[in-house]
């Protein structure tokens, strides 16, 4: 287990690298999102965190969120980030902040028959697969205007971003391309003026890139190992 000191300068560090590389971007660090990626990092270590600055936790599992959720006793704010099984759907509720994965119209009929019954809106952001990797979720890049036609309708999800997964790389300068994409994909939907769609956020960049993530234009980072230490899955 990750001792409180290596957990406080973990999170410290991590803070400096975002405000570094958002002021080599011109960008203001404030406006970057830190996420902790909390897959197998028990509640007691979470609260730690908490208190340390990491108020936003996101998990992979609908089933680790419902357990976490109600055993973690702090005032955070909750996101799904793995890919969500449609069957899982029914057992999101109100305290969902973002999802991070929609990639397919089943799983956005799904949202929104849940959202309908909860009476919830469900923020939600579009997961692209940008690097066009098989093994990889995601609409592709040249799908995406007509995915979001297709769910702009639907009034129980509010669409507010873009998120991808890089590839793994040991050279983290290596996957700027991909960051650079998605940030001109959004410009590029935004321009669209869909109606209940917004590309507010950019979730991309984790533990080994999110540097040059926030130099490309990411809202959100999603962080776990740099945090937490190495997890064994």
């Amino acid at each position: 287990m990750i001792s409180d000191q290596e957990l406080k300068t973990n999170i410290e560090r991590v803070k400096r690298n975002i405000a570094e590389a958002a002021a080599r971007a011109g960008r203001n660090p404030d406006e970057i999102l830190l996420l902790g990626v909390t897959k197998t990092v028990e509640p007691e270590i979470m609260q730690k965190s908490y208190d340390y600055g990491i108020t936003h936790f996101g998990e992979n599992r609908v089933q680790e969120y419902i357990r976490k959720s109600d055993i973690v006793k702090r005032d955070c704010s909750w996101h799904i980030i793995g890919r969500l099984q449609t069957n899982k759907v029914k057992y999101l509720d109100r305290r969902i902040y973002l999802i991070h994965s929609l990639d397919r119209i089943s799983l956005a009929e799904a949202l929104q028959a849940r959202g309908e019954k909860i009476g919830y809106v469900f923020p939600v952001l579009v997961q692209v697969n940008v690097s066009g990797e098989s093994t990889k979720a995601g609409i592709a890049p040249e799908n995406l205007k007509d995915f979001l036609l297709s769910i702009s309708k639907m009034g129980n999800i509010n669409v507010r971003g873009l998120m991808t997964i890089a590839p793994y790389t040991n050279v983290p300068e290596e996957v700027r391309h991909i960051f650079r994409k998605l940030k001109k994909l959004s410009v590029d939907i935004a321009g669209e003026r869909i109606e209940n769609i917004s590309m507010e956020e950019l979730s991309m960049g984790m533990s080994g890139d999110y540097a040059i993530a926030v130099e490309e234009g990411a809202t959100i980072v999603r962080i776990g190992s740099a945090i937490y230490g190495e997890r064994i899955y």
